[in-house]
């Protein structure tokens, strides 16, 4: 018997009245796939050691149609077991080194994964399930179970939902309220905090066609927020004027939040010492791609923010 992460490890008991049983298999002990395993039953959601007897086989999922509860999901055959928290590439059937093909769900939760500065060992232990298993979900194409969703969505402070990327379409903000919700002010050092360095936010500024509100990536050098533009472009506007600048974050699934706003004046960036140190210092090109090498400065005249959360926090 030889299984690979993901496999389902199935129980025919020829017992009369004794029940199917069966478990996703998310741990290998041994690196040529013989038993035993790792195995999270779907009957009760928990993972336990599993030395199969002659009542068990394996279920590989590339070969077979998956059941109703779970769609078929092509499966790759598990890499040899690494230690705990080790982070790898991924290799080609020739062992040579190839890169990660992730599907959407395991591009989101490594994405989340590395926003946040956790390790894979770290992110593991929170959802109940081997590092292991957790490279193969970030790593190839895959359907986890919803329980395992959920656990990964609670290790990541997260909602299913957003590892699922639902409601991408939608504008945020759509969830119920908070029952009894406490609205308060935030300190100029925690709107610092949630500025952070770089990011997404929202550029307040008068075009020659009116008031425009344009998302763009931003860089916080020196305490001055920094973002990279078209020279003819409506963020360019901004140059020279007073604008606005906001940034937010909203739970869907908890119905909390927060927004920080940032008002004072922008300029252009010319300097070459000014200009190089913004160029060091981005970390992401612009999402919207294409020639976008004007900077602009905001240099914070009017720092202020508000917090949404339960009552009792």
């Amino acid at each position: 018997m030889r299984a690979h992460l993901g496999d389902q490890l199935v129980i025919e008991s020829q017992k009369t009245g004794a029940t199917r049983r069966d478990g996703e298999i998310v741990g290998l002990h041994h690196a040529d796939g013989t038993p035993p395993y790792d195995v999270r039953w779907s009957d009760t959601d928990e993972v336990t050691l599993v030395f199969p007897g002659p009542d068990a086989h394996i279920r590989h999922l590339e070969h077979e149609p998956a059941t109703p509860r779970e769609p078929a999901t092509p499966r790759e055959p598990a890499a040899p077991r690494e230690p705990a928290g080790t982070e790898r590439a991924g290799t080609a059937p020739d062992g040579t080194d190839r890169a990660p093909n992730p599907g959407d769900i395991g591009r989101r939760v490594a994405a989340e994964r590395e926003r946040q500065g956790l390790t894979r060992a770290t992110v593991a232990a929170r959802a109940a399930m081997a590092p292991e298993y957790l490279a193969y979900l970030e790593e190839h194409p895959a359907d986890p179970s919803l329980g395992t969703l959920t656990r990964l969505a609670g290790a990541l402070g997260t909602s299913v939902e957003a590892l699922r990327g639902g409601g991408i379409d939608l504008p945020p903000g759509q969830g119920q309220a908070l029952l009894h919700p406490r609205l308060r002010e935030l300190d100029p050092d925690e709107c610092r905090a949630r500025l952070s360095t770089h990011g997404v936010g929202r550029l307040a500024v008068t075009t020659p066609d009116g008031p425009a509100v344009v998302p763009v990536n931003y860089v916080v050098i020196d305490d001055a927020i920094a973002f990279r533009t078209a020279p003819d472009s409506a963020p360019a506007a901004a140059a020279g004027t007073d604008v606005a600048f906001e940034v937010d974050q909203l739970d869907e699934a908890t119905s909390e939040g927060w927004s920080v706003l940032v008002v004072g004046p922008a300029r252009l960036v010319t300097e070459p010492d000014a200009v190089r140190q913004l160029d060091d210092g981005a970390y992401t090109r612009p999402w919207a791609g294409g020639e976008r090498e004007t900077w602009v400065s905001i240099q914070p005249q009017r720092l202020t923010g508000r917090r949404i959360s339960p009552a009792e926090q």
